[in-house]
């Protein structure tokens, strides 16, 4: 039983607490550079609470907003032009995406095998790539998000430290620049704002009514796709609007922590750390047949099969003297192929082991 440790605060000073922690050290996280500042800094504020016993849930209505609004972001990455690229390299694209998708479909089954996580959770959390999709999807499937989005984030934060570091050393350091005031709202069309709120409306309330896995996600996601692509218009996401949706991601996993949980979690991490290097090493592999097949250089075929996010990989090559288009279109490949293929092979590794 977890006693409540802040007995002196109702729970509008909970929340008060967690938008403030949340905010400061989001704020730190993005100081350091680090991926997904805001929705890991909300997540950590949301576990460091939970465990501590404020009782706080975050309505369904706002996680299916958060849902709805990351799959519009993701929409955005798939431009005709990053298509046409992905086309153009089809078969070399899909042998490197598969090596690499099977070969964390074999680490999380050794992983579940030994019962390191309970469930299908090993798989999903090896899944590559799409780490905020994979941590919805695996709730939507049955299994444990929490534990899947540690194992989604520690990848990310471990592949991402070791990529920026590769790419520094090979390129030197990037001149600093004055950071730019961001833009909070932006000036958005009414036209942009209306599809916005239209397709978080289909992911909201029509998602639950459709009992669609991942639903209140893949909906927006491919409306937007249809909308830029045959229409020529796009949901407007102005970086405020996307906090929001960080955020409630963010919280919404945090809050279902426990100590049980979290002692569990911990327990996990040197082997969580021994299968994202394995699946590092598959794939640097990957880029050195990469290289040797196509004559690209050696930095943009290992960040090309690196098995990070799409978006964390989109800040590493910016200004980096890399063929930044064959690394995002790469990136993107597997992005679309772990998004079709990555649900039903779970299931389908975990029905075969019994689960």
């Amino acid at each position: 039983m977890i006693v409540n440790r802040f007995p002196f605060l109702r729970p509008a000073g909970h929340w008060l607490l967690l938008c403030a922690g949340s905010g400061a050290l989001a704020v730190l996280l993005q100081a350091l550079h680090l991926p997904a500042a805001v929705l890991l800094a909300c997540m950590v504020c949301a576990v460091l609470l939970a465990v501590r016993g404020a009782q706080l849930a975050l309505p369904a209505w706002g996680f299916n907003a958060g849902q709805a609004l990351l799959g519009c972001l993701m929409a955005q990455s798939l431009q005709p032009r990053q298509l046409a690229a992905v086309w153009a390299h089809a078969p070399l694209f899909l042998g490197a995406t598969l090596l690499l998708i099977g070969a964390s479909t074999l680490l999380g089954w050794w992983l579940m095998r030994r019962q390191v996580m309970p469930g299908s959770t090993a798989l999903w959390g090896m899944t590559p790539g799409a780490s905020a999709a994979m941590v919805v999807l695996a709730g939507q499937y049955g299994a444990d998000m929490r534990l899947v989005a540690f194992m989604q984030y520690t990848r990310l934060l471990l592949i991402t430290l070791v990529a920026a570091l590769v790419s520094r050393a090979v390129l030197g350091e990037a001149p600093t620049a004055a950071p730019a005031a961001i833009a909070w709202w932006g000036q958005p069309s009414a036209a942009g704002l209306g599809w916005t709120a239209a397709l978080v409306l289909l992911g909201t309330l029509l998602a639950p009514r459709l009992r669609l896995a991942g639903g209140a996600m893949v909906l927006p996601l491919l409306g937007a796709v249809l909308l830029q692509n045959l229409w020529g218009q796009a949901p407007a996401l102005p970086p405020a609007l996307m906090l929001l949706s960080y955020a409630s991601l963010g919280w919404s996993v945090g809050l279902r922590f426990t100590r049980a949980i979290l002692r569990h979690a911990l327990r996990t991490l040197p082997q969580v750390l021994l299968c994202t290097l394995l699946l590092m090493l598959v794939g640097l592999a990957t880029g050195a047949v990469l290289h040797w097949a196509t004559g690209l250089d050696a930095l943009s075929a290992f960040l090309a099969t690196c098995p990070g996010g799409a978006d964390s990989m989109a800040v590493i090559v910016a200004g980096s003297a890399v063929d930044t288009g064959f690394v995002m279109a790469m990136q993107l490949a597997r992005f679309l192929l772990v998004l079709l293929i990555g649900p039903a092979l779970t299931q389908r590794v975990a029905r075969a082991c019994g689960l």
